[in-house]
C-alpha cells in the first residue's frame, strides 16, 4: 500500500513539474513575440525623405535601407566627386582665375567675379562648405578647360570605384539630363571621400574665413546643421548636403559612434527640418543594430519615377540661366529681338545692357529616386 502511495505522489509532483516547465517555455515564448514588437514599432526610425541608406562604415554593411537603389538627382552632393577629382589633379597652393562663365553660374552667395584669383584649396573650402556653384565651375575649367570635358574625369572616378548607378553631367550638381546617384552609392563615395585628409577637414569645419589675391575676405559658413546639433554621445565629422526641385533636400553625412564610423545618405527629404530629422533618426537606428539590440531594416515603397532621373529630363537650365550665359546680345540675337524676348518670358519690362550685370525677368518656374564591397585602403 505504501509503495503505491508514492507512486501516487511521484506522479503528482512530476505532472506539476511538467506545468510548471510548460508555463516557463510558454512564457519565453511570448516575452520573444514581445520583443519583436518593440523592433519593429517602438524603434522604427521615421524617415520621411523618398530614399535613405545608413551603413556601417568599417563593414559596408547596409544597417538600414529605403529605397536604397533608387536613381535620382544628386543635387550638391555630387560636389564631394568634384573634390575629389580637383585633389588628384590639381596643387593646392595653385591659382585659379574666375572667368566670365564661372561667374554667371547660378550661385549662392558670396558670388565670385570674374577677374579674381584664389587658391585650389579656397575654392575647395567655398565648394564644400557654402557649396558654390560658381567654385565648382571655376575648379572645372582648371582641371579640364571646361565643365564638359570635368564630367568625363567625374565618371571615370565614380566608375573605378565599382560604381554603376551613378552618372554626374554638372561639377556643381545643378540639374542636367541623365545626372542620377543612389542613396547607396552616395553613401560609397562619401566613405572614398574621408580618405581625402583636406575633404575631412572642410567638412568638419563650422566657420571659415577665406580671402581673395586682391584682398577680399569672406567669411563662409558650414551648411551642415548638424554639426551644431551634435548629441554628446554622437561625433559629427560632417557631410554634403544638396537641394534641387527634383531631387529635393539630401544629405550624405557621418558619425562617429562608440568608434564606429556610421554613414547615413538622405535623399528627397522635403524640407530641411525633415533632412536633420531623418539624418539623426538613422543615425540613432544603426547604433542600435550595431549593438545588436534590434535588426536591420530593408524598405521598398512605390515612388514616381517620372519625377526623377531620366534620360528625358528637361534642358539643364532655364532660358533666363542661358541668356545669362550667353550674354544678352548673343541671346537676343538668337532667340529674337529685346520686345520679342519680353513677350515671349511674360516681362512688362527688361533691364538689360551690354555693360550690365543685373537682368530682371521674371522667371519661368519649372516643374519638377547588392552591395559593393568597401575596400579599405588609404589614400
Amino acid at each position: 500500500m505504501l509503495f503505491y502511495l508514492k507512486i501516487f505522489l511521484y506522479k503528482r509532483k512530476m505532472k506539476k513539474f511538467l506545468l510548471i516547465l510548460i508555463n516557463f517555455f510558454i512564457f519565453l515564448i511570448f516575452a520573444n513575440f514581445d520583443f519583436s514588437i518593440a523592433t519593429t514599432s517602438d524603434f522604427y526610425p521615421e524617415v520621411n525623405a523618398i530614399c535613405a541608406v545608413a551603413i556601417d562604415g568599417k563593414t559596408g554593411k547596409i544597417l538600414y535601407a529605403k529605397n536604397p537603389h533608387l536613381k535620382i538627382p544628386p543635387a550638391s552632393t555630387v560636389k564631394l566627386v568634384t573634390a575629389m577629382v580637383v585633389l588628384d589633379r590639381l596643387s593646392l597652393s595653385e591659382k585659379i582665375r574666375i572667368s566670365k562663365n564661372a561667374e554667371q553660374t547660378p550661385s549662392v552667395a558670396p558670388k565670385l567675379y570674374e577677374g579674381e584669383v584664389y587658391t585650389v584649396k579656397d575654392l575647395l573650402y567655398l565648394l564644400l562648405m557654402k557649396s558654390s556653384n560658381q567654385a565648382a565651375v571655376a575648379l572645372a575649367e582648371a582641371v579640364a578647360g571646361s565643365e564638359e570635358n570635368f564630367s568625363v574625369l567625374m565618371n571615370k572616378k565614380v566608375y573605378s570605384l565599382g560604381l554603376k548607378n551613378s552618372h554626374f553631367v554638372t561639377a556643381s550638381g545643378l540639374p542636367a539630363p541623365n545626372q542620377y546617384t543612389t542613396p547607396y552609392e552616395l553613401a560609397i563615395i562619401f566613405y572614398e571621400a574621408l580618405k581625402y585628409p583636406l575633404i575631412k577637414e572642410i567638412i568638419s569645419t563650422p566657420v571659415k574665413v577665406i580671402t581673395s589675391e586682391t584682398g577680399r575676405t569672406l567669411i563662409i559658413k558650414n551648411t551642415n546643421k548638424l554639426l551644431d546639433d551634435s548629441e554628446p554621445e554622437i561625433n559629427i565629422i560632417g557631410g554634403k548636403t544638396g537641394f534641387t526641385r527634383a531631387s529635393k533636400h539630401c544629405l550624405v553625412n557621418g558619425a562617429y559612434v562608440e568608434d564606429r564610423l556610421i554613414i547615413t545618405s538622405v535623399l528627397g527629404s522635403p524640407n530641411r527640418e525633415s533632412l536633420w530629422r531623418d539624418s539623426k533618426n538613422l543615425i540613432n537606428f544603426a547604433k542600435m543594430v550595431l549593438n545588436h539590440k534590434i535588426s536591420p531594416v530593408y524598405i521598398t515603397t512605390v515612388v514616381n519615377t517620372n519625377v526623377l532621373a531620366n534620360e528625358n529630363f528637361k534642358k539643364p537650365y532655364s532660358r533666363i540661366y542661358k541668356k545669362a550665359k550667353l550674354g544678352y546680345n548673343e541671346y537676343a540675337k538668337k532667340k529674337g529681338s529685346k520686345k520679342m524676348i519680353a513677350k515671349r518670358m511674360g516681362s512688362k519690362k527688361i533691364l538689360a545692357k551690354k555693360d550690365s550685370k543685373k537682368i530682371f525677368v521674371k522667371s519661368k518656374k519649372s516643374s519638377i529616386a547588392k552591395n559593393i564591397k568597401i575596400k579599405h585602403t588609404k589614400s
